[in-house]
This record gives structure tokens, sequence and C-alpha cells, in this order.
């Protein structure tokens, strides 16, 4: 299983930027799950995601697991989600007018546009089925269950050593930003 380290101002800025792009607001289901698909591209891209955050098959097909949990107010996070992303009304959420998304490269500024262009048209319901078509996407039957990032790397056509030497590198860049997080 790959491990990367999760990037919360990152993952904020990512979702700020998608909610500027739908007017300020949208279903959560939506905007994780673009997320998700802006994440997967860039890991198939790059062999590093946008926000680290841990990937898992739920009913409604995969999530990011850690913005899922901010989203709902059941992790505390740094206080960047927050920043960023005011807490759901309802089942909407809101971008908070804060601006800045340093954090990003100009390529994940890129995908998340492409992400949005591509899918931000799209119902939650529409977009939940397009999700369970991905290759890694497995019904956890009410539950949740760990992607693992090699299975999004090989469906997209990469080699075990290309997988292995990504996943070695990510290990890396991991262990150095835990050891000097600040």
């Amino acid at each position: 299983m790959i491990e990367f380290v999760f990037h919360e101002r990152k993952a904020a800025q990512s979702a700020a930027r998608l909610l500027r792009r739908h007017g300020g607001e949208m279903e959560y289901f939506k905007l994780i799950k673009l997320m998700y698909l802006a994440d997967r591209r860039v890991l198939i891209e790059t062999g590093l995601p946008i926000t680290g955050d841990r990937m898992v098959s739920m009913d409604h097909g995969p999530v990011l697991s850690r913005i899922y949990d901010l989203i709902k107010g059941e992790r505390a996070g740094d206080g960047s989600w927050r920043a960023y992303v005011g807490s759901p009304q309802g089942y909407n959420v809101c971008w908070t007018g804060r601006e800045g998304d340093e954090e990003l490269s100009v390529g994940e500024r890129e995908v998340l546009d492409e992400v949005y262009d591509e899918f931000g048209s799209l119902h939650r319901w529409q977009l939940r089925d397009a999700t369970h078509e991905l290759d890694e996407w497995r019904d956890p039957v009410k539950s949740s269950k760990r992607i693992d990032p090699r299975q999004i790397l090989a469906s997209a056509g990469l080699s075990s050593e290309e997988i292995d030497i990504l996943s070695a590198e990510a290990s890396e860049i991991a262990a150095f930003k835990r050891r000097y997080a600040d």
C-alpha cells in the first residue's frame, strides 16, 4: 500500500478552487467526488496526488476519507479546511471567500479545472455512477475499504517496476515530511 502525507491546506485550496468554479457553493458529495477525481488524475500523471489523502471505497463510490471527515466535522485538522470551506449547511458547503491557491502547482490547478470542466455539470448520482466504473472501486457493503494507489496506477497502464519506483519515492517524501513537519 502506498502511503502519502495528507496536506490539509492543499486540500482546502483545492476545494475552494472547485467551489469558486461552481459559484461558491455545492453539495459536499459532489465536491468530494470532484476532489477524488482530481487526486486520481494527478496521481496517475505524477505519482503523487494533490492532497495526499487516504482513498477509500464507500457505498456511493470512492472518496478521500480525511476530507470527508473534515466536512462532517469529525476531524479537527489544522484549521486550514475551515479557513477556505465553511461548515455544511444541510448537504452543501460554501467557499468562505478566502483567496489563495499558492500551495497548488500550476499543473494541479490545471487538473482541478479540467476535472471541473469534465464532471462539474453532472448531478451527484451521475458522479456516483461514473466513479463506480473506476477499476479501483469495490463495493464495501455498508462499510469502507482502503484503495491502494498501486491499483490506480496499474489500471492506468504503469508497469510493476514503475509503480515500485513511484512507491519508493512516495515513501521517501512521506518520511521526509514527517521528520521535518512544522
